[in-house]
């Protein structure tokens, strides 16, 4: 019998990682039975992994007059024990872990006892400080869990990381994986350069660039390294854009692994697959108003498959902004091959109900 993977195995072989909404009430408070039926549909749809408490999942989670950072962790991990008990390898948990090292390091040691496999370090609490303490914080981290590292754009509260920062993160002996998410491909061709620079193989490159899914995946990053050519791979995504339609997201992300194992060039097909979706994305994720409706705009696209009740966030100021329902219709009436509604439809009450 094959030995079950372990998950650092699933993360290398690339994987969807959806990057998980908070289902709430009309009262903003948590929706358990739909925040479960989420999580089930990413897993049948055949998602690799799911990451809790991320951007998507809401930072306000941490405001102690929710306090829903512990409960929504504890839910995730008891639901995806559940799953896992149904499947060949384990979902690759995630936790998001946000705030100055203290901080981080409490949220680290929480999502380790829960059972995650290891938290996305995001560094937007230190825009301020130096690479040697932005470092010094990574490693601080990494010895309570191991890291995931995370190139957020600028423009959502990101700062720029350059080359030397990835070359150095990648002697952190546990940074297992990378999140490349500066929306910009002079950085994130800095990121893949410096891990491949390092020689670590064991460090998996996902993309969380929303706006280029499609180019980051089939493209080959080939540089010199010690006189030789290194040439490595984005292996998968962990993306807000995979928390919708994810069933699709799959299919797009085996579609990829074919044809790279293949050594073939991607076809117009794929490339003319990667401008719709891009476009999509702008409609989801509010582009035109600087990501301000992101969040809404995921909860509107699951609403309207049944899977969440409404666009409710914590924070009330949070709602569509003005045109994006309509813009939302424009793509979904221009690209419907781009959503997994009859997959839904088909499963729906099962997942929210079971």
């Amino acid at each position: 019998m094959k030995t079950r993977e372990t998950f650092q195995e699933v993360l290398r072989r690339g994987v969807v990682i959806p990057a998980s909404p908070l289902a709430l009430t009309a009262a903003r408070r948590l929706d358990e039975r739909r925040q479960r039926g989420l999580w089930r549909y990413y897993a049948a749809a055949g998602a690799g992994g799911i990451a809790v408490g991320v951007h998507t999942t809401q930072f306000e989670i941490r405001d102690p007059k929710h306090g829903l950072l512990r409960p929504v962790l504890e839910l995730a991990a008891e639901e995806m024990t559940r799953l896992d008990a149904h499947r060949r390898a384990p979902l690759v948990r995630i936790a998001g872990l946000c705030g100055r090292t203290p901080q981080a390091d409490a949220e680290a040691r929480l999502a380790a006892d829960l059972g995650y496999h290891a938290g996305l370090v995001s560094l937007a609490a230190l825009a301020q400080a130096s690479e040697d303490d932005l470092l010094d914080h990574c490693r601080a981290v990494a010895r309570t869990i191991p890291l995931v590292g995370f190139y957020l754009q600028p423009a959502v509260g990101g700062r720029v990381l350059p080359y030397s920062f990835w070359r150095r993160f990648a002697r952190i002996e546990r940074a297992v994986a990378v999140k490349i998410a500066p929306f910009n491909r002079y950085r994130t061709i800095d990121v893949v350069r410096a891990v491949a620079e390092s020689g670590r193989q064991d460090i998996a490159l996902y993309t969380g660039n929303d706006d280029s899914i499609v180019a980051d995946l089939v493209t080959p990053f080939r540089f010199r390294a010690g006189g030789r050519p290194v040439e490595r791979r984005i292996v998968g995504g962990l993306l807000g854009q995979w928390s919708v339609w994810t069933r699709k997201a799959v299919e797009l992300l085996r579609r990829c692994h074919r044809l790279t194992a293949g050594g073939a060039a991607a076809p117009r097909d794929l490339l003319r697959l990667g401008a719709q979706l891009t476009d999509a994305n702008a409609a989801v994720f509010d582009a035109a108003n600087g990501f301000a409706g992101c969040i809404p705009g995921i909860h509107e696209v699951l609403r309207r498959q049944g899977l969440l009740a409404g666009t409710w966030c914590l924070d009330p100021a949070a709602r569509l902004s003005p045109g994006q329902r309509r813009e939302v219709d424009r793509v979904l009436a221009a690209y419907p091959h781009l959503a997994d509604d009859n997959f839904v439809a088909a499963h729906r009450d099962e997942w929210l109900n079971d």
